[in-house]
């Protein structure tokens, strides 16, 4: 596998925000979201075997596991090998995907926090429609949200697509420094939305350009 970083940190997003986690951050990504905050994975890492990730994994104290990206599914053969084997080892396995790639084969226990574009990302109209038959109920959707176009068309995918139905939490969070949580959440409010909204805490734990947390 290519690897960006391994690393023990708090989890910052989705319903697990605030849980130890041991996160794997692959190499490379299809996409260029105008808000990325992990431009660093587009190129670079390092090669490892899946022993090798697995061993790094270990080492670290917590059953927790996210592998993420860059996006993850570009290593589709080693991502669900590496999540096999996790699963086999007693782990709770999380997937970070923009869900542009087929989500079909990825192991049923995975927890898939799939990452639906918006407009205002760069990359809206990506997200594969097929990979909503994918979605178990211990899944989620994020959406990140730059503007209010952006939320219209959360708001409007989350009630077409009957989200709520098909997963256990829709996520919304504000592009970090460019839209204020408070505007989101009034928006939220406004529309009695069935959804969460998140703040990426890590940010908020450590400088918001740091690595390895």
């Amino acid at each position: 596998m290519q690897i960006t970083e391994i690393f023990f940190s708090i989890q910052g997003e989705s319903t697990y925000t605030g849980r130890p986690c041991v996160f794997v951050r692959t190499t490379a990504c299809n996409l260029r979201c105008t808000w990325c905050d992990s431009e660093y994975t587009f190129t670079g890492g390092v090669k490892m075997t899946l022993d090798e990730v697995m061993s790094r994994v270990e080492s670290y104290p917590c059953k927790l596991v996210e592998i993420t990206g860059g996006e993850p599914m570009l290593q589709e053969k080693e991502v669900i090998e590496l999540s096999r084997r996790l699963i086999e080892r007693g782990y709770q396995v999380m997937l970070e995907t923009s869900g542009e790639r087929d989500l079909a084969h990825v192991p049923s226990p995975v927890v898939k926090i799939v990452d639906v574009k918006c407009p205002g990302s760069g990359e809206g109209g990506t997200f594969r429609i097929s990979n909503l038959h994918t979605l178990r109920p211990h899944d989620e959707v994020k959406f990140v949200v730059a503007n209010r176009e952006d939320y219209d068309f959360t708001r409007d995918f989350i009630r077409v697509h009957d989200l709520r139905a098909r997963v256990n939490a829709v996520n919304l969070a504000p592009v970090f420094g460019s839209l204020h949580p408070r505007e989101l959440a009034e928006w939220i409010l406004a529309d009695g939305l069935d959804a969460r909204l998140g703040l990426q805490i890590h940010k908020f734990i450590w400088d918001p350009l740091a690595r390895g947390v």
